[in-house]
């Protein structure tokens, strides 16, 4: 396939593609119908083009009963509604354990049951559950335990609980389960109807519980003379944590996200409502502001504050205890940039440069931002990247993010079974691992070898996809309306790309947390502004400093509103550029 404008080498060393479209999806529409390329070129059937234009959980959302234990799990549930047992919720200290732990502990307020929820320490207690926690929670009189985004690898913290235990989670299993009554997971080795939902978070996972369970309760009566919940009123919490979580938004999860954004624009949720206050937003959230102003805010609890912060906002019902709680979070996650900043320094210094896998340790960083790291080492460098910090006692708490095309879980658990790690898990994108000091160079080499020929096909078959080609005049705030209508756009279906030029610099400089800031003119004689974010320093940002006025360039990115002025104007979100002829 011939290359976007014959870019086969940009600035940042790639080809630019068109985003393929095969000739039958082509055929029988017009052109100029962008939103329909759109669809097509991420996945959507012609015959499914109105869903995907519209995605509904009608559409999307399977009987919940094709999930291995869903039925047992939601039945155990439902006993324990009926006979008004104590429930306990055991949740992960991140946006999607805190949403998921907040989704139940709302559906049970419905059901008019409490439950108690238990959000483990990051730093004291790590990730999942853990023994002590488990018979602390018995020992309080729960009869029965719900862990939500965790568990799947929890052998030995499951082993001896003295009373019921559903695991509903969505990271990889092994070949055996943990000790319990129900483990709802997608992931499960042994599913067959529900592997095909492996991209759901745990909090999909749990409101598929949650209209499991409710329809138990149908069957028996329950609502004979009590209203039941409204559960799509609950779909603000499951978009936050599906998008935060960067699972993927195809299918069901895509139809959470859209219609979960317009629970959210009504702001019924009075910590929701609050977050968005304190995230400094004047308009109803997109899923961009999910991923970049909601979550961070919910994840600063547990990273360096109060873990159980984040469902406390979630379940609240005192506006005023709200906002209170959204201001501490909003003062921990400003905390957490300046921590952030330290150990990506102390990252990047090092680095060895001739490893598939960037695997980088530090005495001292902290535990609760080494996943953000990891995840900025991986976008500057293009390759996995696992970042981990060591304790006094020479233990390490790693946290990893890899590339398209690379699985860096299931290389995890192998670490794992191979005797490299104290603990690890995970999924394609992201895992997580416990390692002792003198065990990570060895770590290192294994991950080196096992994943070196991934990441050199990944690197070699790197390219940038466009949807279409455009003069600066043409990057309107009516383009990005009407881009807007293929989305919600994230993780699995990326936001459409355009390629824009020829233009020359009128005006380039550094704004910021080291972004930069540019002022393009074409050859159509309009000009608009670019940013390329946190990319003074990078191949990108230097070429940009660089041009001067006569040199042209291809700019390619995400077109936008800049909504922060007096008026919208659109401008574009660089990924990439090249020098044009």
């Amino acid at each position: 396939m011939r290359n976007v404008l014959d870019i086969d080498r940009s600035i940042l060393g790639q080809a630019w593609r068109w985003r393929a479209l095969a000739d039958d999806q082509r055929a029988g529409f017009k052109p100029d119908d962008l939103v329909t390329q759109i669809l097509l070129s991420r996945g959507a059937t012609r015959e499914a083009l109105d869903d995907h234009r519209t995605p509904s959980i009608r559409s999307f959302m399977p009987d919940p009963s094709i999930f291995r234990d869903m039925d047992k799990g939601a039945a155990r549930l439902a006993d324990a509604v009926e006979a008004g047992e104590k429930i306990a919720i055991f949740g992960d200290y991140d946006v999607d354990g805190a949403t998921s732990s907040a989704l139940l502990v709302l559906l049970l307020r419905a059901l008019k049951r409490d439950a108690r929820v238990y959000i483990p320490d990051r730093l004291t207690e790590g990730y999942g559950p853990n023994a002590v926690a488990m018979q602390l929670l018995a020992a309080e009189g729960a009869t029965l335990i719900v862990t939500v985004d965790c568990g799947a690898q929890a052998f030995e913290a499951l082993a001896d609980v003295p009373v019921d235990v559903l695991v509903v989670d969505h990271h990889k299993c092994a070949s055996e389960l943990p000790r319990a009554h129900a483990v709802v997971n997608p992931n499960r080795l042994d599913e067959t109807d529900g592997a095909a939902h492996g991209h759901l978070a745990a909090v999909g996972v749990c409101f598929l519980l949650a209209a499991a369970t409710v329809r138990v309760l149908r069957t028996r009566g329950y609502f004979t003379d009590r209203a039941e919940p409204k559960l799509l009123d609950l779909l603000d919490l499951v978009a936050l944590g599906t998008v935060a979580d960067v699972a993927q938004l195809r299918g069901l999860n895509r139809a959470f996200v859209a219609q979960g954004l317009k629970v959210m624009a009504a702001r019924r949720n009075p910590g929701i409502a609050a977050l968005i206050e304190a995230s400094r937003l004047t308009r109803a959230p997109t899923a961009t502001d999910l991923g970049f102003a909601l979550g961070p805010r919910i994840n600063a609890g547990g990273r360096v504050g109060l873990a159980d912060l984040g469902v406390r906002l979630l379940t609240t019902q005192d506006a005023g205890e709200a906002r209170a709680i959204a201001a501490e979070l909003d003062r921990f996650n400003e905390e957490r940039r300046a921590i952030e900043a330290i150990v990506q320094e102390g990252a990047e210094a090092n680095i060895v440069a001739d490893r598939g896998v960037v695997v980088v340790a530090g005495q001292g960083w902290h535990p609760g931002v080494i996943g953000i790291v990891a995840g900025r080492l991986k976008e500057k460098l293009g390759r996995p990247a696992i970042v981990i910090a060591l304790d006094e006692h020479g233990v390490g708490k790693g946290s990893g993010r890899s590339i398209t095309g690379v699985d860096l879980g299931a290389a995890i658990l192998a670490a794992k079974g191979h005797g490299l790690l104290v603990a690890g898990g995970g999924h394609a994108m992201a895992a997580g691992l416990t390692v002792a000091a003198d065990r990570i160079d060895a770590l290192a080499d294994f991950l080196d070898e096992r994943l070196s020929a991934a990441v050199a096909q990944a690197t070699a078959n790197r390219a940038l996809l466009v949807d279409t080609v455009l003069a600066p005049g043409g990057v309107t705030p009516d383009l990005v309306q009407a881009l807007e209508a293929g989305g919600p756009y994230g993780t699995g279906w990326p936001s459409p790309r355009v390629a824009v030029g020829p233009v020359r610099m009128i005006k380039v400089d550094v704004v910021g947390n080291g972004h930069v800031r540019a002022i393009v003119a074409g050859d159509d004689g309009r000009s608009i502004k670019a940013m390329a974010f946190r990319a003074a320093d990078t191949p990108l940002g230097l070429a940009l400093l660089a041009a001067g006025p006569t040199r042209r360039l291809w700019l390619a990115g995400r077109a936008k509103l800049d909504d922060w002025g007096s008026r919208a104007a659109a401008e574009l979100h660089l990924d990439d550029a090249a020098w044009a002829n």
